[in-house]
């Protein structure tokens, strides 16, 4: 069943949801970090990482597919999808600033 072909609105709207995902666990982190729960902030950053990874894997496949000569068509969706899982990997590059900062301010 893994290789069977999926539906590419599918494919994108997982995607979406692991990218939305990641982001909240990123953001709970900022507010555990912010509330001096560290721990709370550590795994919710490995949270994030974690439904970060699944839409990371699909997309990796995606560009693999393009690669290896079976173009993937570019639409509105995909283009969602590629704005979301790039503004995840910037929230999540800030969030870890941030909670280095109030580590340093909260010592």
């Amino acid at each position: 069943m893994a290789d069977e072909p999926m539906d590419m609105e599918v494919l994108c709207m997982q995607m979406i949801v692991a990218a939305g995902s990641a982001k909240s666990d990123y953001m709970e982190a900022l507010q555990a970090a912010k509330a001096g729960d560290y721990e709370t902030a550590a795994a919710k950053m490995r949270s994030g990482d974690e439904n970060y990874a699944v839409g990371h894997e699909q997309h990796a496949r995606m560009v693999q597919q393009e690669a290896a000569g079976d173009p993937v068509a570019m639409t509105l969706l995909l283009t969602h999808v590629e704005d979301q899982m790039m503004s995840t990997e910037t929230i999540k590059t800030m969030v870890t600033e941030l909670i280095e900062l109030y580590r340093k301010v909260n010592a």
